[in-house]
């Protein structure tokens, strides 16, 4: 059984009427009744951005919103061959302004010889909307720019052979997206992006609030070469592509975020004649803390290290207990945490010869050799 005019009525009324879904048949549920939210959708890419912008009343020539047909040069359409003969016109344009901007965006509608766009409003048939009394009223829709004979009949005394059906009005061109005209931005899809070159996107919560991004996934940040840094602005960040760091601007000058500055541990025990030690991670000679037996050493007269071999000029004897801090800035390696203290803290200490901190009064590390402390760095 094909659904009633009825049961079609009914739907569209609760749906239009009260954003709700039919659930049931109007006797056994009217529209007030009905409970599951229905609303229509509103595409953010139909939104005529520059709505605001659009005349009163139709203007004789097109403006920066609007591109006008005017009755001396309306659009010819063409006869949609899916429906019946002369039934359907369609304009190939959409977004016609509608009669809810003024009444003068009304689209005036004509009969006319084919080709022949200049004299339609002049030579031709004009047909209204409520049609010539017998049943031949036409709809247009201005969303996609077709007009629709609704009637039974088509327009009374008239023949289409040869002829076209023209359309006068005007159809918005202006920007789409959500935001006011003067707003800076537009969606698209997923894409937030705004309409005027180089403007800022600035959210901005209200009083103590705060930005949050709800998600266990990642934020992408801007990434671009040394070249391509813009012009900085303090507390601006982004992922240097050239160093492969993340990068601040600190309202002087970019500096780099990446580096982890960590100091590893290795300790080894000599046996008179093994010269080269291997370290858990790459560096350099002066970049490692090196004691015998908690007597700092030298570096370059009683050790040189390269890579990740540390080689004595002498071989440790048997029993000495090699200890090797490296520090590392830029990579993260495997760590080995120190405690902090004030200068005054450290003071206080008992200390022994190979003893490390961390000095938060002078945010050093330091070691602590034949009886003083010395800075790392």
């Amino acid at each position: 059984m094909a659904i009633s005019d009825t049961q079609k009525v009914d739907y569209l009324w609760k749906k239009l009427g009260y954003a709700a879904t039919k659930t049931d048949t109007n006797s056994a549920k009217k529209a007030p009744n009905e409970a599951i939210a229905s609303p229509l959708v509103l595409r953010g890419d139909k939104v005529l951005k520059q709505a605001s912008s659009i005349p009163a009343t139709l203007p004789a020539s097109s403006t920066g919103v609007l591109t006008v047909y005017p009755t001396s040069a309306p659009i010819e359409t063409t006869n949609d061959a899916t429906a019946a003969a002369n039934r359907t016109w369609k304009t190939g344009q959409t977004d016609w302004v509608s009669p809810e901007f003024g009444s003068t965006y009304q689209v005036k509608v004509y009969i006319h010889t084919s080709s022949n766009a200049g004299s339609a409003a002049s030579g031709g048939s004009q047909v209204f909307a409520t049609g010539s009394g017998n049943d031949d009223e036409w709809f247009f829709d201005y969303q996609s720019g077709v007009l629709h004979f609704i009637g039974t009949n088509l327009p009374n005394g008239i023949s289409f052979s040869g002829k076209s059906v023209y359309i006068a009005g005007a159809k918005y061109s202006g920007t789409f997206g959500v935001g006011g005209d003067t707003g800076a931005f537009t969606f698209t899809d997923n894409r937030l992006q705004t309409t005027t070159t180089n403007e800022e996107i600035i959210i901005e919560p209200a009083g103590t609030g705060y930005v949050a991004i709800d998600a266990n996934s990642g934020l992408i940040i801007p990434v671009g070469t040394t070249s391509e840094r813009p012009t900085g602005q303090t507390g601006m960040l982004r992922f240097n592509s050239s160093t492969s760091q993340t990068e601040v601007y600190n309202g002087s000058a970019w500096a780099s975020v990446s580096a982890t500055n960590t100091i590893t541990k290795n300790d080894f025990s000599g046996n008179d004649s093994t010269t080269a030690f291997t370290l858990g991670a790459s560096t350099t000679t002066n970049a490692v803390l090196v004691t015998l037996n908690g007597t700092v050493q030298e570096a370059s007269n009683a050790y040189s290290v390269s890579g990740t071999t540390l080689t004595f000029t002498n071989a440790p004897a048997t029993g000495d207990v090699i200890q090797v801090r490296s520090f590392h800035s830029g990579t993260a390696q495997p760590a080995q945490k120190f405690q902090s203290f004030t200068t005054t803290q450290r003071n206080a200490l008992t200390s022994a010869n190979g003893d490390v901190i961390y000095n938060t009064t002078t945010h050093k590390f330091q070691g602590y050799a034949n009886g003083s402390w010395v800075d790392f760095h």
